[in-house]
């Protein structure tokens, strides 16, 4: 059975104990040496001071001088006794005792060599003598005229030192245990606080959330942005940058982001979103948020982004083809019914009749579009604009083709036009069919100039809010209210743009009735190569 390892948390907090363990002793070591090394060199001084103190009786020096050895004796005994010093001994020039603590000791000699003091110097030392282990301070003995008769060694016993060192010891002990609860306190509280910042997950796990991370992140098709519990981006990979089209830096309140107003209020509101579908610059996204919590914890959100720009103008034109494909099946049973007449005319022998009734066919309006349609040349915006006619109707509403309307070549950009054209006569026919005035009514103007194609849709219905015409065209805007609405402004001018054009909002020639929605789309035509025809001459 294999053992399971110890958690890095706790290998972290035996550690810093280990090495707060380590350094306390390692300076109270250093601290007790100190205080015995300065404890020491503070007796060796005491008794310094106190043999010079001695040695200052000039007094003292004629006794010693005069061979009074009682007069030596007594002195050296009172200021051992006023000093409270293990000895103050007294020799003569040739190192032999005067007076000493021990009687026995009187008149042998030193057990060192008192040549060096008796030269006249001073000497500071921790020696072991006849009274056992003592700081010791000797200084020569002089007379008036400082001739050097003798020394004066006082030595403090070294027990003292050692009372002294124990109690200052006992105190930085005590300050180094309560300094080791400290630190060690503080560990513990700090591996409980990486513990917390980590997520109770160990190192190994970390390194491999972040190689998932990096994989995931840089390896998906999908733009990621995550931000924190404080509403700062936390994560943003390079393919959310390349959809938002935009810098995001690491750490930057996601209120500030410039991004679409619905993903803002997204990442703001926090709450779960699926297939939102918004627009950003030239792209078509469908946006997904979702909140992140572990342990009851908020750890913020992540949005997801995709790219529908392609899937959008593949869903525009298959609308388009879906329209012209109604368009063509309504009017097969009326051309149909026509190929009838003119079989039975023709089979009866009634040809001038066959002639007349071809003539008037001929002469007719395409689709229901009107007179105009002649105009326009593309068979794809003539079998689009007949198919929402169809739907118009249906609605009661009745869309015509203006009659100004003129349109020489076909177009060579179908899916941004039918966008443009689409999303502004479907807004029209919604503000017609809403709107107070009777009859509702839409009116497409199609002008060509060069290979640039001039839009206009006017609707008869109760025109743009004031408050909203500056706002129209952005996502989420709408004068019809409603969550999901003001996205088809916002993709006709994506659309428009693209191509290098504009859509935008103008005023009624006569100040009332409905909006007036223009649009300026180049090089969506193709260029004029054939004769100018009569209706392009008159122009």
């Amino acid at each position: 059975m294999s053992r399971r390892p110890m958690r890095f948390a706790r290998q972290a907090l035996l550690l810093q104990i280990g090495l707060i363990t380590l350094v306390t002793a390692i300076g109270f070591l250093l601290v007790a040496s100190l205080l015995d090394r300065n404890l020491t060199d503070q007796y060796g001084q005491r008794a310094l001071g106190v043999a010079r103190a001695v040695a200052a009786d000039t007094g003292l020096a004629g006794a010693v001088a005069g061979g009074a050895q009682q007069a030596v004796r007594d002195e050296a005994e009172r200021a051992r006794e006023a000093t409270g010093a293990l000895f103050v001994v007294v020799t003569d020039r040739d190192g032999v005792r005067l007076s000493h603590p021990n009687p026995d000791e009187i008149g042998e000699h030193v057990s060192t060599d008192p040549r060096w003091v008796l030269a006249g110097h001073e000497v500071v030392n921790v020696q072991r003598g006849t009274l056992g282990l003592s700081a010791r301070g000797k200084v020569p003995l002089r007379t008036a005229d400082g001739t050097v008769v003798g020394q004066v060694s006082v030595g403090f016993d070294a027990q003292h030192i050692e009372t002294a060192l124990l109690r200052l010891i006992a105190t930085s002990a005590a300050f180094a245990g309560g300094a080791l609860l400290v630190g060690v306190a503080g560990a513990a509280w700090l591996t409980r606080v990486l513990k917390r910042r980590t997520l109770g997950l160990e190192p190994h796990e970390l390194a491999e959330l972040v190689r998932q991370r990096e994989a995931v992140l840089y390896g998906i098709g999908e733009g990621v942005l995550a931000v924190d519990a404080g509403g700062r981006v936390s994560v943003c990979n390079r393919e959310a940058e390349r959809l938002l089209d935009t810098r995001i830096e690491t750490g930057s309140p996601a209120a500030d982001l410039d991004i679409p107003p619905r993903l803002r209020e997204v990442l703001l509101a926090g709450r779960p979103v699926s297939n939102l579908i918004t627009v950003s610059g030239d792209r078509v996204l469908v946006a997904g948020h979702r909140p992140v919590r572990r342990d009851g914890t908020d750890l913020g959100g992540v949005l997801t982004l995709r790219d529908r720009t392609d899937l959008e103008a593949l869903s525009q034109e298959l609308e388009s083809v879906r329209g012209m494909t109604d368009t063509l099946r309504a009017q097969r049973h009326e051309f149909t019914n026509r190929l009838h007449t003119l079989s039975g005319l023709l089979q009866t022998e009634r040809h001038q009749e066959a002639v007349e009734y071809v003539q008037a066919l001929s002469t007719g309006s395409i689709a229901g579009l009107g007179p105009a349609a002649d105009a326009v040349r593309d068979p794809y915006l003539v079998a689009f604009l007949s198919a929402k006619k169809a739907g118009a109707l249906e609605r009661g509403v009745e869309l015509e083709l203006g009659e100004t309307s003129w349109v020489p070549t076909a177009v060579v950009a179908p899916v941004e036009v039918v966008t443009v054209v689409g999303n502004l006569v479907d807004n029209a026919i919604d503000a017609a069919r809403t709107g107070s005035r009777r009859p509702a009514r839409v009116e497409v103007d199609l002008l060509a100039d060069g290979t640039a194609l001039h839009v206009s849709v006017v609707d008869s219905g109760d025109g743009v809010p004031e408050a909203l015409r500056a706002r129209i065209f952005t996502e989420g805007v709408s004068s019809k209210g409603g969550g999901n609405r003001g996205l088809g402004l916002a993709l006709c001018r994506q659309a428009a743009r693209s191509l290098g054009g504009d859509v935008r909002l103008a005023e009624p020639e006569d100040g009332t009735g409905g909006a007036v929605f223009v649009a300026v789309l180049p090089g969506v035509l193709e260029s004029a190569t054939g004769p100018v025809d009569e209706r392009e001459a008159k122009l």
